[in-house]
């Protein structure tokens, strides 16, 4: 045991200890909230089976934890695929929804026995025809989402107008179009969108039944929120209006979802170090080990701010400034936070930090990325235990 099996990991405390014996910077994922989060949203949509998207924290241990909740995986790189199949996660739990993919892409999934992919135009509809006896295929929708933090209809997705085409190219390939998908955005501010999409698809899908095509699936992607700087709808409440969309969708269709953020963000916290200060005009400069090229590429990527808290939280707060440890004037985390003045040596707290952080990191200037520690009850999982 690293921990005391009663330690909150996100404490004070615990992570004093866990900087102590792994050094920094640190991402520290919390096992129990991950299950806790997991079965929240399981809870709110007990008619949808949960797809978790690796993409915000491909991480083995992280995928463990949720493949013995009863999670299945959605996947849209060859490394995803490899990930998985390290975690001994069975590929009927997993699809593939990166709408554009190389044939090598297509292949390898294929030969992990993943059989249900995504497609959104008619390129990519004919890349299937010669996979046509293995593979199943879904087309992605767009439903574009001024509202959301970052709308995925603008890359990614057809015209609802288009479905009937594409549906119509398939059959004369004999190739089989098992559903359909859409995304509505990333970090939805309130459940429209999802309710609006799940109607229009219910639309679709009844009238391709009345011309002889039943579609079985219907995937209503992600965009769950998460609470960052700002608290958003919870997920109980968020859900009951998608739940009730849900219910009027023609029989026979079941839905699946593709959560990600709402899952993993709330369950870690990055840690750093202050490795240098300086007094410029009115205020401290603090210069971490972690940064804008680091865990909070989430800041320039994601659009995200973290809450961020000093652990040793004397002292009167002062405006200060929050910089990266890279030799590159971009790299500045807080132009202007309220904290105690601080020593070389003093650890700082990201809180809200597991989506889109550490999975976007780089090793920019070589400084390394953080250490990723995911704690179950006191004990590091798929790691070194120093203890």
């Amino acid at each position: 045991m690293v921990l005391d099996p009663s330690w909150d990991p996100f404490a004070a405390e615990a992570i004093h200890r866990l900087a102590d014996l792994y050094g920094s910077p640190l991402l520290v994922v919390d096992a129990e909230r991950l299950r806790d989060r997991y079965r929240r949203l399981a809870d709110a949509l007990p008619e949808v089976r949960l797809h978790f998207a690796l993409k915000p924290l491909p991480h083995r241990a992280v995928v463990e934890v949720l493949r013995d909740e009863g999670a299945s995986f959605d996947l849209a790189t060859n490394g995803e695929v490899e990930l998985v199949r390290r975690a001994q996660v069975a590929p009927e739990r997993c699809i593939h929804t990166h709408p554009i993919k190389r044939d090598a892409d297509i292949r390898t999934a294929l030969a992990a026995g993943i059989d249900t992919f995504v497609v959104d135009n008619p390129d990519e509809v004919r890349k299937f025809a010669k996979y046509r006896r293995q593979a199943g295929l879904l087309i992605r929708v767009a439903f574009r989402n001024p509202g959301a933090v970052c709308d995925l209809s603008r890359k990614f997705g057809c015209d609802p107008a288009e479905v009937e085409e594409l549906i119509g190219l398939a059959e004369s390939l004999d190739v089989r179009i098992r559903g359909l998908s859409f995304h509505v955005g990333s970090q939805a501010p309130d459940p429209a969108m999802h309710v609006e999409a799940i109607e229009a698809c219910a639309g679709l899908i009844a009238r391709t039944a009345a011309r002889g095509t039943a579609l079985e699936i219907l995937d209503i992607g992600g965009g769950f929120p998460a609470d960052y700087c700002e608290p958003m709808l919870p997920i109980e409440p968020f859900c009951a209006p998608i739940r009730a969309a849900l219910a009027a969708l023609p029989p026979g269709v079941r839905a699946i979802a593709e959560p990600g953020r709402t899952i993993v963000a709330p369950a870690a916290v990055g840690v750093s170090t202050v490795m240098g200060r300086a007094r410029r005009g009115d205020r401290w400069w603090y210069y971490l080990d972690d940064g804008l090229y680091g865990s909070y590429s989430g800041r320039l990527y994601d659009h995200a701010s973290y809450p961020i808290e000093a652990l040793n939280g004397g002292g009167e707060r002062l405006p200060s400034v929050l910089a990266g440890p890279t030799c590159d004037s971009i790299d500045v985390i807080e132009e202007d936070i309220a904290l105690p003045v601080l020593a070389i040596g003093d650890r700082v707290v990201g809180r809200s930090m597991g989506a889109y952080t550490w999975a976007s990191a780089s090793e920019f200037n070589f400084f390394p990325k953080a250490t990723v520690l995911v704690v179950d009850r006191g004990r590091i999982l798929v790691g070194e235990d120093p203890s």
